[in-house]
């Protein structure tokens, strides 16, 4: 795993649990924060994954 694969994923996982609280107490300005957070998490994570298989690919 590179950097950028455990980044995405901890901050997808930090959006979800903030989506999740905003839905619980009714929050909707948190609630957006967490899906933006999680979203952008998810994107990070998949450059990581390209840019592993970029990596495996060239060995």
């Amino acid at each position: 795993m590179n950097k950028h694969q455990v980044t995405g994923r901890v901050e997808e996982a930090k959006g979800a649990i903030k989506e999740a609280a905003g839905k619980l107490v009714g929050n909707e300005k948190l609630q957006a924060e967490g899906a933006i957070e999680k979203n952008a998490g998810k994107v990070e994570a998949k450059a990581g994954d390209i840019a592993n298989k970029l990596k495996k690919a060239a060995e």
